[in-house]
């Protein structure tokens, strides 16, 4: 199996690796998964009520288990939730199973797309934008210890990021051919 045969999608919540991904797949004539719909699928409830039954800890024992499950899938494009590089098990798998693509975006891009979102329980304190930015500090280097490509995401369309991105990639796999 070579790393191209899968494209994982990495970086902090509303980065747009679930709408990129989704372009990306059908582009590619891929199988599109979502980390954190998949978790939903299994439990039968979103995201934010199993943070309130098993904590994050819970959340985050279950993600491992999904990301460790899709990855080892063939031929599929993966947007993974923005925890999901937390573990280092988790990162080596990614990084092993597949092209690693990092959307970058900074914390005060993010916080406009996602401010209006209910569904994100790490944001629902006093400061959200704060608590992205602590997000941010932490994650943005596990997002670039395993990616293959980093894609500043800025105020580009999907259209436009997901074109870009097909590009850096057709490049990138055929220097790795």
């Amino acid at each position: 199996m070579t790393r191209a045969q899968n494209l994982f999608l990495v970086g902090m919540m509303g980065a747009g690796k679930t709408t990129v991904g989704r372009l990306l797949a059908r582009r590619l004539k891929r199988p599109f998964y979502d980390s954190d719909q998949e978790i939903e699928r299994r439990c039968g409830v979103r995201i934010p009520v199993i943070f309130d039954i098993e904590g994050e800890a819970g959340f985050r024992a279950r993600e491992a288990q999904v990301i460790v499950e899709l990855a080892a899938l063939e031929g599929i494009v993966l947007a993974t939730g923005g925890g999901a590089v937390l573990p280092e098990d988790s990162r080596r798998c990614l990084a092993a199973r597949g092209t690693v693509v990092y959307l970058h975006a900074r914390p005060a891009d993010l916080w406009l797309r996602v401010r209006h979102d209910r569904n994100r329980p790490l944001l629902a304190t006093p400061d959200p934008l704060q608590r992205l930015e602590q997000l941010y500090a932490v994650r943005d280097p596990l997002y670039r210890e395993i990616a293959d490509v980093v894609l500043d995401t800025g105020a580009q369309s999907a259209q436009a990021l997901g074109k870009q991105l097909l590009a850096r990639l057709e490049d990138l796999w055929k220097l790795s051919a």
